[in-house]
């Protein structure tokens, strides 16, 4: 259904009314002071420029609501009028109704409007210069096209302006909608971010704290209590030093606090071999071994161009938290930790640990530590699995990483 349709046709805007009220004053008191454009045409009396008159105030309540409807009743009205005798106050309303179909109309009338008002405009002067040999033929052309092209060009104009300024505005909520996504989205990763430093670093540390403590309470002997109070000492110290750390990480670089500390180097896959020799030291009470087998070079040529950072971190995190599960959750048996480049040239992390059913973990777990892993290998688009598997020396928990060796040139 339309906008001009009746059924669509709604109460008329206040300023509409205003005009139309206006304009049907304004042509009264012209006719009542007896001023009118011309004398009537076509023997019609000149009391009908009052039906013209109220005709053109009608069309104008429309102008708004039903602008094609508007323009439709007012070319008919405007002619009676020119006929009979023609107020000024009626001309104006037309190019007023001109002006709002281009302006309110639909995108193809006012297109179109505008490119009519100029062929009548020189179909009129063609007419009138065949028909009436007189050089006021001119001003009558320019009066005409004062009343047709001049407000149709001028609704198209604003018409247009005012659909830039539309488009300029969506353009803005879109850029201002994207924004606030993008910022969202920095934001969720951010805190997912420092959700899995913040258990890498830390959730180690607390699992040896747990286990050793549970083995103390179990083990009535002062020389494994000792034991293990000091490796639960080593790991509350190492720990807060972790914490720290982050916090430095998270503070205001200005800041001057005791915790506004410069943060660690890195962790690289140089520090797996101290990572090995703490998980021994945590895991001995449990039965547990650990061991490391670097194959990335096996033909002995030395380490070769370093491999990007953040693979490397993420390499050394995944570790990390295997050991940790393995802490909590293997069997008794040996932990075994490989490190290889594979034949497309990516960098796998594969650990082992012993998997048998158990009435229960050594220290309670959450389950983030296995999406933490995934979520580092996925950033980096490389590839994940953990679960059970079956082997030669029976059933083993499997950690796998691949993840692509962009390998940074060395400094020369």
């Amino acid at each position: 259904m339309t906008a001009s349709s009746p059924a669509a046709i709604g109460r008329p805007h206040r300023l509409d009314v205003l005009i139309a009220g206006g304009g049907l004053l304004g042509g009264l008191l012209l006719w009542a002071m007896d001023l009118h454009g011309g004398p009537p045409r076509l023997g019609l009396p000149p009391v009908l420029t009052l039906v013209a008159l109220t005709t053109m105030s009608g069309a104008e309540l429309l102008r708004r609501t039903a602008p094609l409807a508007a323009l439709g009743i007012a070319v008919p009205a405007l002619a009676l009028d020119i006929c009979a005798g023609t107020l000024v106050a009626t001309v104006l309303m037309f190019t007023d109704v001109v002006y709002a179909a281009v302006l309110y109309g639909r995108a193809a009338a006012a297109r179109r409007i505008p490119l009519y008002s100029v062929l009548v405009t020189v179909v009129a002067a063609v007419a009138l210069t065949a028909a009436w040999q007189n050089p006021q033929v001119v001003m009558v052309v320019i009066g005409i096209a004062l009343i047709t092209i001049a407000p149709a060009w001028t609704g198209l104009i604003i018409r247009n302006h005012r659909d830039d300024a539309e488009s300029a505005r969506l353009r803005a909520e879109q850029t201002a909608l994207l924004a606030e996504m993008d910022r969202t989205q920095a934001v969720a990763g951010e805190r997912a971010r420092m959700a899995r430093e913040l258990h890498d670093m830390v959730a180690n540390h607390l699992s040896a704290i747990a286990i050793h403590a549970t083995a103390a309470q179990s083990i009535d002997d002062p020389s494994a209590t000792r034991e293990a109070l000091g490796v639960i000492r080593e790991n509350s110290v190492q720990g807060l030093s972790e914490m720290r750390r982050l916090i430095g990480l998270l503070r205001d670089p200005k800041a001057t606090t005791e915790y506004a500390e410069e943060p660690a180097a890195t962790p690289t896959l140089d520090g797996l071999d101290a990572l090995i020799a703490q998980a021994r030291t945590n895991g001995a009470s449990s039965g547990l071994t650990f061991a490391l087998d670097d194959a990335r070079h096996p033909d002995g040529t030395g380490p070769g161009p370093r491999t990007a950072a953040p693979v490397e971190l993420a390499v050394y995190r995944i570790v990390q938290e295997s050991l940790t599960n393995a802490l909590k959750h293997a069997a008794p048996g040996e932990v075994r930790v490989r490190i290889a480049h594979d034949r497309g040239g990516a960098l796998t992390v594969t650990v082992r640990s012993p998997f048998a059913d158990r009435p229960g973990p050594r220290a309670p777990g959450s389950g983030t530590g296995l999406v933490g892993m995934r979520e580092r290998t996925a950033l980096l688009g490389g590839a994940f699995e953990a679960g059970p598997e079956s082997g030669p020396a029976g059933r083993v928990w499997l950690v796998r990483a691949a993840l692509p060796a962009a390998e940074e040139e060395e400094q020369r």
